[in-house]
């Protein structure tokens, strides 16, 4: 009767131990099951379109100053500057209304003495001015800044600056960059799933990497971005990171 008992006893602990073991394969299945679906593989890409631009306005100033012990002779020297200067870039096609003549600077200079020590004797006063043009007539332009030394010879101390070429519809051409940038990196990440075995799935991010305006052939880049102004023919370069689903 006893032995009866404990091979009962015996064969419930056995079922306990198989039912458990059954339970705990189960969940083992059922938990590795969810952890393959809910896994995402995730494929990042960069993706980038350039075009040529040309620049359709031309920014260019020069500069031009008077030297005088008395403060009264140097600002009517600058007066009569300003006057020849005015008559030259009107005589080269510019238009009175697109010279812009900024405010006049006054710098003070001083006698030195025989110590190298500023003393309170004035040497002489430093009048300066600058006029401005900006234009789409940038041949133009560009060659002005060019001669327009040539008023040296009637004595006007003046000093041309480097003009500035600029393409005023940059804002409309970075839709439609960033557009192309997006499907070149769609692209490249369909290439890519593709080799691996895999399918592309949904984009989940996306993100605008900064411009770079470079004169064209330039190899430069930088981390904030360029924005060449010294070059009428660029190259616009723009970036964007995206992160695409991989079903498998």
């Amino acid at each position: 009767m006893n032995e009866n008992k404990h091979r009962t006893i015996g064969n419930i602990i056995v079922a306990l131990i198989l039912t458990m073991g059954i339970i705990a394969a189960s969940l083992i299945g059922v938990n590795g099951l969810v952890k393959i679906k809910s896994a995402r593989t995730s494929l990042v890409v960069t993706g980038s379109a350039k075009q040529q631009i040309t620049s359709d306005l031309i920014v260019w100033s020069g500069y031009f100053n008077s030297k005088s012990p008395v403060l009264t002779d140097a600002y009517t020297k600058l007066e009569t500057d300003r006057d020849k200067v005015k008559k030259y870039l009107v005589s080269q096609g510019i238009g009175e209304d697109e010279l812009v003549f900024s405010s006049i600077t006054t710098s003070l200079y001083y006698v030195y003495n025989e110590y190298g020590v500023s003393t309170n004797e004035v040497d002489y006063y430093d009048l300066s001015q600058t006029v401005t043009i900006r234009s789409s007539a940038i041949d133009k332009v560009t060659e002005i800044s060019r001669n327009a030394t040539v008023l040296l010879n009637d004595g006007v101390q003046f000093q041309s600056y480097e003009p500035q070429y600029i393409y005023t519809k940059l804002a409309d051409l970075k839709v439609t960059m960033l557009a192309e940038a997006t499907k070149d990196a769609k692209k490249r990440a369909e290439m890519i799933a593709e080799n691996a075995g895999s399918k592309l799935g949904s984009l989940t991010y996306a993100d605008m990497g900064v411009m770079q305006i470079t004169p064209l052939y330039s190899n430069e880049i930088s981390d904030w971005g360029i924005n060449d102004t010294s070059s009428l023919e660029k190259e616009i370069t723009a970036v964007v990171h995206c992160t695409f689903e991989i079903d498998k």
